[in-house]
């Protein structure tokens, strides 16, 4: 028969990933499977960036935020080096800010030129200043994931398709296109996936096709301190943006884009839509270099709150479940990873009420 393990993890994403390393780091038998090969472009996690930041629209968000910056120091020790790199940041809207966390304040806009002189924010907008915004180094974070689970003594299977999962007398079984895994619980971390996966949810999750814009290195106007993290909440979509750091050049986006289907590889950003991200450059961050940059899409996976869902299913507390980064996840790895591996061990973290599975059963 096939050996029970501890725990079995579905998907490599940077949560599949994290939680897969904390489970290993705590001496847990632990095999992650990922349908595809590392490095992947097909889900969430790829590219070499992301923002980081404390300022969020509801302080049920800041123990997590906490949590996530603690986190990532906790892997920079592990690894010899930081993946998290402050820069500050500055996240416009309509009308009053709402943002808070950590040492986030509303900024008088006589003080935007001195926080970020390269940055242009839109007339009658209000803005927040994060001081502890920054980018990280995503690429060369999943990348240490996985490969210190591996060495923690996890096994990570690539290029195997789940099938299926069953839970039989606290046994949990996942069917594969190579074969059964058994354990004692089941991590969910499928990303884009999530639907296949929690099928009876399946109307709570939304995938969308999400583009981003990666401009040459080398220029001064879009290095901190002239340019730090933002955002600009316009009525297509929230933008965004992150400065040059890491040998990575900065890097805009709009938190908006149509419905997509996983099993269809993501189509690539159209010449008219890389205009479109170039000239919103343009307009933010006047004089940038757009041309030779590089445009790459991937895909969100969005809830009605856009929290994220992570804990145990309600009618399964053998299988967990951390899913639906809606956009702002990454930030969050080693936090999510360790709370996964909290749960597994049964250490009770009632501050993850607000991201339950529970909302999936009841607005679905």
């Amino acid at each position: 028969m096939t050996p029970v393990r501890d725990v079995v993890v579905l998907g490599l994403g940077i949560h599949g990933s994290a939680t897969t390393y904390e489970l290993a780091r705590r001496g847990l038998d632990v095999v992650a499977v990922d349908r595809f090969a590392p490095g992947h472009a097909r889900g969430s996690s790829h590219g070499a960036t992301r923002m980081v930041r404390r300022a969020y629209p509801s302080p049920v968000w800041n123990d997590l935020v906490d949590r996530a910056y603690r986190g990532w120091d906790r892997w920079a020790a592990a690894a010899g080096a930081p993946f998290l790199h402050t820069t500050g940041g500055l996240y416009a809207h309509r009308g009053e800010p709402t943002l808070q966390g950590g040492s986030s304040l509303p900024v008088d806009r006589a003080d935007w030129s001195t926080l970020a002189p390269s940055l242009r924010l839109p007339e009658a907008y209000g803005a927040v200043h994060d001081p502890d915004a920054g980018v990280l180094e995503a690429a060369r974070a999943l990348a240490f994931a996985q490969s210190a689970a591996s060495a923690a003594g996890a096994e990570l299977r690539h290029g195997a398709t789940v099938q299926d999962w069953r839970v039989d007398d606290g046994v949990v079984t996942v069917r594969t296109d190579a074969g059964e895994l058994r354990a004692r619980r089941l991590v969910l971390a499928g990303g884009a996936w999530a639907s296949r996966l929690i099928p009876a949810a399946a109307g709570f999750f939304e995938v969308w096709r999400i583009l981003t814009l990666t401009v040459p290195t080398g220029q001064v106007l879009a290095q901190p301190p002239a340019l730090g993290c933002f955002s600009v909440d316009l009525p297509e979509g929230l933008v965004f943006g992150l400065p040059e750091a890491a040998g990575s050049g900065a890097k805009i986006g709009i938190d908006a884009g149509p419905v997509w289907d996983p099993e269809v590889p993501v189509a690539p950003p159209t010449r008219d839509e890389i205009a479109h991200l170039a000239d919103l450059f343009q307009r933010f961050v006047p004089g940038i270099t757009t041309d030779g940059g590089d445009a790459v899409a991937c895909l969100y996976t969005m809830t009605p709150d856009k929290r994220f869902v992570v804990g145990a299913l309600p009618d399964h507390p053998e299988v967990l479940v951390a899913a639906a980064c809606s956009g702002h996840g990454f930030k969050f790895g080693p936090a999510v990873g360790e709370a996964l591996a909290d749960l597994v061990q049964g250490v009770a973290r009632p501050d993850l009420e607000f991201l339950s599975p529970a909302r999936m059963v009841t607005t679905a």
